[in-house]
């Protein structure tokens, strides 16, 4: 069964750029009837928004000196 192609707003882009995969998930859902283009390319930005998550937590953690033990405290 085919649906009828109907043209979206591009404000859909902001739900996966802000909740990474669960929004392109959700917007995916959403559009994937009206725009299955537009669909798809709010889950890859959701795929691509997490992987860059992934990438900029790794490289912050890696920069932050590790932790004494003791951390200087007088009990």
């Amino acid at each position: 069964m085919s649906f009828p192609e109907k043209q979206r707003s591009n404000a859909w882009f902001l739900l996966p750029f802000f909740l990474g995969l669960i929004g392109g998930i959700i917007a995916f859902f959403i559009l994937r009837r009206d725009d299955p283009r537009k669909a798809k390319n709010c889950l890859f930005l959701g795929i691509v928004m997490m992987v860059a998550g992934i990438i900029f937590n790794i490289l912050i953690a890696s920069s932050v000196p590790g932790m004494d033990s003791g951390f200087n405290v007088n009990i």
